[in-house]
């Protein structure tokens, strides 16, 4: 069990210090009348994302921060869902909007992330909040991405002029962690379909950070010695006999063996996924408790009677 290995490196530890550190700052915004509310966005048919939200809420819950589930029906349209989002973006007692994965097929989830404000977007999948990593503003990263970053800094490991390589490319996880990386000062390669030998690649990493979705991709001798490996899949199979459970993009079994440390499915990254999705949510409502200052001198908010966000 991941639990009694000492090579797992264990998501929960990391996810209970951030949140500690973020219910410290709910409390001290609240105290000032800012209170911060996430609201999840789920459409049609929720069973495939019942444990991920249950998880948010709850975790949320520890954290002092509120959360409110809407669920749409399965044949809204894509221009009602949108002005949904947009009114969650005028609301000031909406901090941050979760869009829940997946959605029906005439659904663009795309399009969907770029109507939520970028000011609200604490999953950090807008793109302006991904372009913004480019530029080294990292405090509103994608979830997963900022997650994986932090569990590899968990080790104890210099980032700096680290060997890093991250198998897979996607928009939402694997290039955001390539550029944290390299913000951080790690050498970074990104493997893709089309990369010749993802092995050869992979043999020469300090850290091994994957997430393409494809069950125990990599095996043993894959991994470098004494390697950290972040493993970001999340894959349901069915065994021989009809069991069912859920594995990585790592054989855990076999690499355990070779890594120094190396991430569990489940009970890896998502833990600290979701506390990043709580972190991020006190960072979106600094940046609008700072712009609604801004705005408004004191005088004004009395003369217009205006309130701050939650209040």
């Amino acid at each position: 069990m991941a639990n009694d290995d000492p090579h797992a490196l264990l998501g929960r530890p990391v996810a209970n210090q951030i949140i500690a550190q973020v219910r410290e700052q709910v409390e001290e915004l609240a105290a000032s009348g800012w209170r911060a509310k996430l609201v999840s966005i789920t459409v049609g048919d929720t069973s495939a994302v019942e444990l991920y939200v249950r998880n948010q809420r709850r975790r949320a819950a520890e954290a002092g921060i509120a959360f409110e589930e809407r669920n749409f029906p399965e044949g809204i349209t894509q221009e009602e869902l949108d002005s949904s989002v947009r009114a969650l973006n005028a609301d000031p007692r909406v901090t941050g909007i979760i869009i829940q994965r997946p959605a029906p097929k005439h659904i663009s989830l795309r399009a969907l992330q770029g109507a939520v404000n970028p000011m609200k977007d604490v999953e950090g999948m807008h793109p302006a909040s991904i372009g913004n990593i480019v530029y080294n503003q990292l405090d509103l990263a994608p979830c997963t991405a900022a997650a994986s970053v932090e569990l590899l800094k968990s080790t104890g490991l210099k980032l700096e002029g680290l060997e890093a390589v991250v198998v897979g490319h996607s928009e939402i996880v694997g290039k955001p962690i390539a550029f944290l990386l390299m913000s951080a000062g790690a050498t970074v390669t990104v493997c893709h379909h089309m990369t010749r030998s993802v092995a050869a690649h992979a043999r020469r990493a300090d850290a091994l950070l994957v997430a393409v979705g494809r069950p125990k991709l990599i095996d043993a001798s894959m991994v470098k010695p004494g390697a950290a490996v972040i493993d970001i899949g999340i894959n349901a199979i069915t065994d021989e006999d009809g069991t069912k459970h859920v594995v990585g993009d790592v054989d855990y079994e076999a690499v355990k063996e070779v890594a120094a440390w190396i991430t569990p499915v489940p009970g890896g990254v998502g833990p600290v996924t979701v506390a990043i999705l709580l972190r991020n949510t006190i960072t979106a409502l600094k940046r609008q408790k700072a712009l609604y200052e801004a705005a408004f001198a004191p005088s004004d908010i009395y003369r217009v009677g205006l309130t701050p966000a939650g209040a």
